[in-house]
């Protein structure tokens, strides 16, 4: 899994079947100290999470499977919303 910030919502009118009724979130990834790493991603949405959120996501073939159609083209998919991190100093 892998930590993201949700900076905006994407709007699709025309999407495959399997993907009705799902949003899609813009998600910049994130290293473990929440600096911004790499260009930022399109996720669904299956959490209800808003703009702002920190959250985390996974990619892949695990990210089609939060979707009740497993057999879907879905490339990264937001799974949870971090309510607090702690990350251990590195003395």
């Amino acid at each position: 899994m892998k930590l993201g910030k949700v900076t905006g919502r994407v709007v699709s009118t025309v999407k495959v079947d399997s993907f009705e009724g799902i949003k899609l979130m813009l998600v910049q990834p994130l290293d473990e100290k929440l600096v911004p790493h790499g260009d930022p991603i399109v996720a669904f949405d299956t959490i209800q999470a808003g703009v702002g959120d920190l959250i985390y996501y996974e990619t892949s073939k695990e990210a089609g499977r939060v979707l009740e159609t497993t057999m879907n083209p879905c490339d990264a998919a937001i799974v949870g919303i971090v309510d607090n991190l702690e990350v251990e100093d590195e003395k």
